[in-house]
């Protein structure tokens, strides 16, 4: 004899897909980019680091791109 499945309905009172993302989705891209962002920020640890930090160079680009 065979087990009936259970199968759930479809939602259709939504009118759309439901996805749900486990939250490691999101934890795992917020993870690098402020990893990246501290290897950015760090110029301690850079021997031919340049007079101004990185963050200062990339807040004077971003300051020249809006001011076009």
């Amino acid at each position: 004899m065979s087990t009936p499945t259970h199968t759930r309905p479809p939602q259709a009172t939504r009118g759309g897909v439901d996805i749900r993302l486990p939250w490691w989705a999101l934890a795992l891209p917020v993870l690098a980019f402020v990893a990246l962002l501290l290897l950015i920020l760090d110029p301690a640890d850079a021997h031919a680091a340049a007079e101004q930090p990185a963050m200062a160079q990339l807040l004077e680009r971003l300051e020249q791109l809006t001011a076009r």
